[in-house]
């Protein structure tokens, strides 16, 4: 298919607050200029924001096509439908996604439907095209069933809610689909994890030992109970089920992705490099998890050269995942004993009781090893009850494209910049330079709060540094800071003074 399917009606939006019309055509722009990496992630915040708007999710399926994840075009697509059951453009693609998933009904039907509305439209030579196939593969091509199609949908959307952290309504959805099909097993441990999820670790548990019970040695729910064990740390009941999953010699590629990609995430990085590499090795070409877990089990096994090239594959798909590399940052042996490499202090950080620790802990979780691992934990990060500057700290960890129009937003990005200059004068983040981070986060929270702009960051940066020495009284002089941070001693004095004015009541 052309590109053509890629151009959507254009807007005349002029925004300055960040909502989905704003993103949406940010999106529209970026694909005129061939920016797929921007306009996916641009639309993913559109579809955020504007949830309900039926062009915004026709796009984003579009998209996703592009990156064959067709499960979730499909879903995007019929909830667009749904909601503009006689816009051309949607049928269109409805008969095109279904027939990338094998609807060859539901393909015909649509591109016939398509054509009764559109007689002269953009995409009738494509239609014809769709109806030629399938007349030509009837015969041949086992059509999925309005059952199995029914089954995929509501599967494919309570993980999508699963993975947009709306547990509860996953939940909801998923004890639907088993209502209406008791022995889909897979819905059973999806529903596990939701538990898992919201804290509810026992029912989680209590499920998948049904599903054992009555799918004898299921490997995805060995393989979530296996990662239960492994993040709340019962180490005798994982040594158990690692040396059970060992002895597991799976043969068709659902279960060995599964089981690859298990024990890549529990750290078990050389069985799973065996299970991924041997798919590899027979041609399977999956989908960004498979080249994220096959990438991350090659490095930390010893396979660096093999784990650059499957990354490259893996931005091919997704180029969102750059500066995601494991090692992203560095050479992890010269690196490890930095603070934001520090799992124990980070955890500790983000669980902080105060706002100004959780703030310290959410800015080295951008820079640490150990991101990807806290970001997939079901409990480390309770998003939920994230106060705003929090929730746009873990934005900033997770690399979200800001917009500098918004005020907050500007000045935020300036807060995080005095940090980022604190790190960039002392090269690296030691112990000591997390302490003159954490006065920045304690004094900053309350300027932020009280809607500070934060215009030079590099004298708040080098405020900050001083007023830590002066206070453990270290004989470092002003004029030494300043020329560190290449500012006037007199610029540092009146800056001293500024801070002054936000430091927290008991600290003066």
């Amino acid at each position: 298919m052309e590109n053509k399917r890629l151009q959507a009606k254009s807007t005349n939006i002029v925004s300055f607050m960040p909502n989905g019309d704003y993103y949406y055509s940010k999106a529209l722009k970026a694909i005129d200029r061939d920016e797929m990496d921007k306009a996916y992630k641009y639309i993913k915040r559109a579809a955020d924001l504007s949830p309900d708007d039926a062009h915004v999710l026709l796009q984003y399926g579009i998209l996703e096509m592009e990156l064959q994840n067709f499960e979730h075009a499909y879903e995007l697509i019929h909830t667009a439908y749904s909601k503009e059951p006689n816009e051309a453009e949607i049928i269109f693609m409805l008969a095109e996604i279904s027939g990338c998933l094998g609807l060859i009904h539901d393909a015909k039907k649509y591109a016939a439907q398509y054509l009764e509305l559109e007689t002269d439209g953009a995409y009738n030579e494509d239609a014809l095209e769709i109806l030629d196939f399938v007349d030509y593969v009837a015969d041949t091509e086992q059509d999925m069933d309005e059952h199995d199609a029914a089954k995929m949908l509501a599967q494919e959307k309570a993980r999508r809610l699963m993975e947009q952290g709306h547990f509860q309504q996953a939940i909801e959805a998923l004890e639907q689909v088993i209502e209406e099909f008791p022995q889909l097993w897979t819905a059973y441990n999806n529903l596990a994890l939701a538990y898992f999820y919201i804290g509810e670790a026992e029912q989680a548990k209590a499920l998948l030992h049904e599903v054992l019970r009555e799918n004898h040695g299921n490997l995805h729910a060995l393989c979530n109970l296996t990662v239960f064990a492994y993040y709340e740390e019962n180490a005798v009941e994982l040594e158990e089920l690692i040396a059970l999953l060992k002895k597991i010699q799976p043969y068709d590629w659902e279960n060995r992705y599964k089981l690859g990609a298990t024990l890549a995430l529990i750290g078990q990085y050389e069985e799973a490099f065996k299970w991924l590499r041997s798919m590899a090795k027979k041609g399977y070409e999956g989908d960004t998890g498979f080249y994220f877990w096959l990438a991350q089990s090659a490095y930390f096994s010893g396979h660096e050269q093999f784990a650059q090239h499957t990354w490259k594959n893996l931005l091919e798909l997704d180029p969102t995942k750059e500066g995601l590399e494991p090692w992203a940052d560095g050479d992890i042996e010269k690196y490890q004993d930095t603070t934001e490499n520090h799992r124990d202090f980070l955890i500790r950080q983000l669980s902080n009781e105060s706002e100004s620790g959780r703030l310290l802990g959410l800015f080295l979780l951008k820079k640490s090893s150990h991101k990807q691992e806290i970001v997939a934990h079901p409990t480390m990060l309770n998003v939920s009850n994230f106060t705003e500057l929090e929730k746009l700290s873990l934005a900033y960890a997770l690399e979200y494209d800001f917009n500098e129009k918004v005020n907050a937003e500007k000045f935020f990005l300036r807060f995080m910049k005095v940090a980022e200059e604190i790190v960039d004068a002392n090269e690296s983040i030691s112990s000591e330079v997390a302490q003159i981070l954490s006065t920045w986060f304690a004094i900053g929270e309350i300027a932020y709060n009280e809607g500070y702009d934060f215009k030079n960051t590099s004298a708040l940066a080098a405020a900050v540094e001083y007023s830590y020495n002066d206070a453990l009284e270290k004989n470092v002089t002003k004029k030494t800071i300043a020329e560190k941070y290449n500012i006037t001693s007199a610029t540092l004095t009146k800056y001293n003074d500024i801070l002054y004015d936000f430091i927290p009541a008991d600290s003066k």
